[in-house]
């Protein structure tokens, strides 16, 4: 069994924002799942409904912490990413 953190991340296609966020996780090989919120109304009303906001990208970790329109450095200390 997979030692790696289950991490969840919520944004869209056009969210610059998303974009740069996926980049940071994928530059620094963290693994997590990718859900399209323009594609899963389910999962946007769940994403609006947990953090009581319509911004995205919103990160959900597998503590249930999650991460709003995270920096890359609020990013890096939350999947322990140590800044050179």
């Amino acid at each position: 069994m997979s030692e790696a953190k289950k991490i969840m991340m919520y944004g869209a296609n056009w969210c610059g924002d998303c974009r740069r966020a996926e980049g940071y996780l994928e530059a620094h090989g963290v693994p997590f799942t990718y859900v399209n919120v323009d594609e899963d109304p389910v999962a946007k009303a769940m994403i609006e409904k947990l953090t009581g906001a319509k911004s995205i990208p919103v990160i959900i970790f597998d503590d249930g912490s999650y991460l709003i329109e995270p920096s890359n450095d609020a990013l890096g200390e939350k999947v322990g990413i140590v800044k050179s």
